[in-house]
């Protein structure tokens, strides 16, 4: 595994390169992709940091595992490739923000935009092999998005960090919630947004009036 990532990410982030369990995580992936169909594609998996760099990076949305279906996954949390029919997760981010900001669910569900503007669109893990959700869960990935997610806490201050879930709840409580924005609420996927909770959170609205308080451009959702 080639790591290939943004030069703003890739000084910050080097200390955990140089890791035996990065070390470790790295055979274990490569060994995968020799022998199974893992996603997302190996170019694509630092996509969420080579897309939003560090320095522009004003908004942090966690997710947990890549799409594990053919095509799907990108390398960014909850998106999906053009023409890949959006999960129902992704479905309800788009009726939340036109809820929300009123802003009509567009045709494709690929979250590059965001990434570009600013959005880090960060999964715990970040490979999985085709068909089986979890499965790389427990390798090393998280001990190193648990870095990044500190790294950001610690060297930025006025990050929106959006926790959708308890998973994502408990992976942020490393965050200095005094000097950001954090945004808390039931994951979108359907057995949790249906019972209430994430419907009417009005996050993106909320992400945005704070960024604009100060002084950021905000985000088109």
């Amino acid at each position: 595994m080639d790591v290939k990532i943004e030069q703003s990410w890739k000084k910050r982030l080097e200390p955990e390169f140089e890791k035996p369990y990065f070390t470790e995580l790295t055979n274990f992936v490569r060994a995968e992709y020799n022998t199974k169909q893992i996603f997302p594609p190996a170019k694509q998996i630092f996509n969420a940091f080579n897309y939003c760099s560090f320095d522009d990076c004003k908004v942090v949305i966690l997710g947990q595992d890549p799409y594990h279906g053919l095509g799907q996954a990108n390398g960014l949390c909850f998106s999906v490739n053009d023409g890949v029919r959006m999960p129902p997760s992704l479905i309800n981010i788009f009726k939340e923000i036109q809820n929300d900001l009123g802003k009509p669910v567009p045709k494709t569900g690929n979250l590059e935009r965001w990434a570009k503007q600013g959005v880090l669109l960060l999964n715990a893990t970040l490979t999985v092999e085709s068909g089986k959700a979890g499965s790389h869960q427990n390798k090393g990935w998280e001990r190193f998005t648990d870095a990044v997610v500190k790294c950001v806490s610690d060297e930025k201050k006025n990050v929106v960090f959006m926790l959708w879930g308890r998973y994502a709840q408990d992976k942020g409580s490393i965050i200095k919630e005094k000097d950001h924005y954090v945004l808390k609420s039931k994951h979108p996927s359907p057995m949790s947004a249906n019972g209430g909770g994430w419907f009417g959170n009005n996050h993106f609205s909320k992400a945005n009036t704070f960024l604009e308080s100060k002084g950021l451009e905000p985000i088109n959702w």
